[in-house]
């Protein structure tokens, strides 16, 4: 189902931010390095350094040509992946930004962080449109509906909000965790949406009403990123506890578990981010440990 096919190596310090690129066989890491490295799946090595960085990154997040870099320091860097250069600076936050969405019918770009601020920016002229405070601590993740409607915040208080994307106002509130959320993710299905905490717990939140229907004892220590695979029904989440479990999106059965307590290829360290390729032929995970390790999906 999920077999190891390389590791990547270069980082020098932990990683802690994915994404795909334009180009099918490429992707992005970044981390607590001074760049952002391009990598390519043909090849199974290092492309380039694609831009570097003046403080950590903690996101990234691309939209058609653009790659959106979200740093410790608070800033967003715009890099123009056909140019091949930064095309904008947005600064609004005053501490590090978890977290970079997309808003495609509003072309719109929201980002969250440390700072608790929810800021809403313009991707015609990367104008700050629009900020507000969520809470009084961090915001660690954003999931987008796949409607674009609804926006979820996961917060450091174990709540999930729920807003409307078209005005930003409350819907709701969710008292989901007893330890801060750190990944949520809506189901491609478009019926619920899962979250993942500290707490090691992932639950799942029936639509429209946001009723728990699921709760799963997933991990031993914080889960980091929830990822659906994009045509099969399955999800990978990752850990603080260095396992990588595959799980029927559907049933929420667990699958599959690669770590290295269980006798497979694994990390040796937290595991921080997973995405995977958009032909969902590969999983792609890093952490801690400055590995990037590629897996194929059977």
């Amino acid at each position: 189902m999920l077999q190891h096919l390389h590791t990547l190596n270069g980082h020098q310090n932990p990683i802690y931010a994915l994404a795909n690129s334009p180009k099918k066989d490429t992707f992005f890491s970044a981390g607590n390095d001074k760049g952002v490295v391009e990598w390519s799946l043909e090849t199974m090595g290092f492309v380039k350094v694609l831009v570097p960085v003046q403080s950590s990154v903690y996101a990234l997040h691309r939209h058609e040509n653009l790659l959106f870099i979200a740093q410790r320091s608070g800033l967003i860097l715009v890099f123009n992946l056909d140019e091949e250069k930064v095309i904008a600076n947005l600064s609004f936050h005053q501490k590090g930004v978890f977290d970079l969405k997309t808003i495609r019918y509003k072309n719109e770009l929201i980002s969250t962080g440390e700072d608790g601020m929810l800021a809403v920016w313009s991707l015609k002229d990367f104008s700050l449109l629009y900020h507000f405070p969520v809470i009084q601590q961090t915001v660690r993740s954003i999931a987008l509906s796949n409607n674009e409607k609804e926006i979820a915040l996961g917060g450091k208080d174990g709540v999930i909000r729920i807003y409307h994307s078209e005005d930003y106002s409350l819907i709701r509130e969710l008292n989901a965790h007893t330890l801060p959320i750190t990944a949520l993710q809506y189901a491609p299905t478009g019926n619920y949406l899962i979250s993942g905490s500290r707490d090691a717990q992932l639950k799942v939140w029936s639509l429209p009403q946001y009723e728990l229907i699921n709760s799963i004892a997933a991990h031993m220590f914080s889960i980091y990123a929830i990822a659906f695979h994009p045509t099969k029904p399955y999800f990978a989440t990752c850990s603080q506890d260095k396992g990588i479990k595959l799980w029927g999106a559907e049933d929420f059965k667990l699958y599959r578990i690669l770590s290295l307590e269980k006798n497979t290829e694994g990390h040796f360290h937290s595991i921080n981010k997973l995405i995977w390729s958009e032909d969902g032929r590969y999983l792609i995970s890093t952490g801690d440990d400055r590995q990037v390790m590629v897996w194929e999906s059977k």
